[in-house]
């Protein structure tokens, strides 16, 4: 979905350089490093079906710098070697897109609501369950930005304020979305990456996740019952003051009624998730099969959602313009690692680090990583950009570090997802905060204790990962 820049993102977008800009940043570092960085190769090896780098086998080789006009190859290089993982991300966002259109999840909402009628204190844990749980299987982030209007006119209907309903959405979708058990976008590209079957390790991270939405439920729930007994410890009261009140009716309006189709998508959703699940572990099902498996998914919920045959392929088409931002940010990270591996720098950083960090603890190390993300983040808010750009460097190394390269995914996980709450280069977080009109400086101040708790709840969690050998 496609909202208008407010007068505070346009003084960001002043301050903050764009996404690409730093991506093609980084492209010129590595072509310049390729004339610096003396050249140097791991030996790797095939062990079990895995490309492993072995120890002790680096060694300088000639230099071969990277030219201007290699530069720019990279960038279709990037984009070819890259092209799995793009359409990947275009078709599942187009089946997503259908799904979207049949108006299940805004119905399936509003039925949530009239049967929690005057228990109203249910509806936070509720509403954040049913996101986190689209977060955690379909990486629902830039979506959450259409539901913020239907979750403000839900909490102001109960009570609560705008800043309620933005984070019953936005942060039960972020909870599902940092633990990942089934996130095609990142656990599994990252996954696919360090060449680890695609969602193993899912037990671990349904724990973890568990920890993850109880906070954020607690929370809000905390704030929410807050403002209630006192409006004006609304973080935003100037702003709900102003704001009229939404009568029942305009919320009937914004979330329609549920009907048996409705039920039929959610039901299609469930058994192709299932499916995906007994895929990927029983017959060894990758991107391919993936995409092809959530495309059925998508045009059988079209299809049973009586949305025509044109309005089904123009609502795939929407799905796919919304993660164009994040496929081809994918192509352009790849580009870098283009240039890295044509100037033979890459295994030459690897070492320098393996070096720098091998006398510490594994539990140290990793929270080492986690926090290497954290940083990356803040400039490549694409989960499945930041994980082509990330993972091709820390897969080899963790190797080095005998950490186990699921670690290494988890590192990456929470390091990507939890900031997106908070960081003003998220287009997801700004994108929701425009439509819901909450002034980023007040966000701040109401999530900035929850992305903290969050913090030390994935620190926890990674070593933890590492005592046990999660694998």
């Amino acid at each position: 979905m496609t909202t208008g820049k407010s007068s505070s993102d346009k003084k960001r977008g002043g301050r903050v350089p764009h996404t690409y800009a730093i991506l093609f940043s980084i492209m010129i570092a590595a072509m310049v490093a390729s004339y610096l960085i003396p050249a140097g190769q791991y030996e790797r090896e095939e062990v079990d079906g895995r490309t492993v780098v072995i120890d002790n086998s680096f060694g300088e080789v000639e230099q071969s710098p990277v030219g201007f006009f290699e530069l720019f190859k990279a960038i279709p290089t990037g984009m070819s070697e890259a092209s799995s993982i793009i359409f990947y991300i275009f078709l599942v966002g187009g089946a997503f897109g259908i799904i979207r259109a049949t108006g299940a999840i805004e119905s399936g909402i509003a039925k949530v609501v009239d049967k929690l009628e005057k228990r109203e204190k249910l509806l936070i844990p509720i509403i954040m369950i049913l996101f986190s749980v689209l977060g955690a299987t379909i990486g629902m982030a830039e979506e959450v930005i259409i539901f913020v209007p239907i979750g403000i006119a839900v909490a102001r209907a109960l009570g609560f304020d705008a800043m309620t309903g933005t984070a019953m959405v936005s942060l039960g979708a972020a909870s599902g979305f940092i633990g990942g058990m089934l996130n095609p976008f990142t656990v599994g590209i990252a996954q696919g990456i360090a060449e680890l079957q695609i969602f193993s390790g899912i037990g671990f991270r349904f724990g973890a996740y568990i920890f993850f939405l109880s906070f954020a439920i607690w929370y809000v729930m905390r704030y929410a019952a807050k403002v209630k007994k006192d409006p004006t410890q609304s973080v935003i009261y100037e702003i709900e003051k102003r704001a009229s009140k939404s009568s029942t009716k305009d919320q009937a309006e914004l979330l329609g009624a549920f009907n048996w189709r409705h039920g039929m998508v959610f039901l299609f959703l469930a058994i192709g998730l299932g499916i995906n699940v007994y895929g990927v572990f029983e017959w060894d099902w990758y991107l391919t099969e993936l995409a092809a498996s959530f495309v059925i998914i998508g045009f059988a919920s079209g299809l049973i959602g009586n949305l025509g045959v044109n309005r089904m392929f123009d609502a795939f088409v929407d799905g796919m313009k919304l993660v164009v931002f994040g496929a081809l940010i994918v192509g352009f990270a790849r580009a870098i690692l283009v240039i890295m591996e044509q100037g033979v720098i890459m295994d030459t950083m690897i070492h320098a680090l393996a070096s720098v960090i091998s006398g510490l603890p594994n539990a140290l190390t990793v929270i080492g990583m986690f926090f290497t993300q954290v940083v990356i983040n803040f400039f490549i808010p694409s989960g499945s950009g930041q994980a082509a750009t990330t993972m091709p460097i820390m897969t080899p190394l963790s190797d080095l570090l005998a950490i186990e390269r699921q670690v290494a995914v988890l590192a990456y996980q929470y390091g990507d997802g939890i900031t997106n709450s908070i960081i003003p280069t998220s287009a997801a977080l700004m994108g929701y905060l425009a439509v819901a009109g909450i002034p980023y400086e007040k966000w701040v101040k109401f999530v900035w204790k929850l992305v903290l708790g969050w913090l030390v709840i994935a620190l926890i969690a990674l070593v933890v990962a590492v005592s046990i050998g999660v694998s």
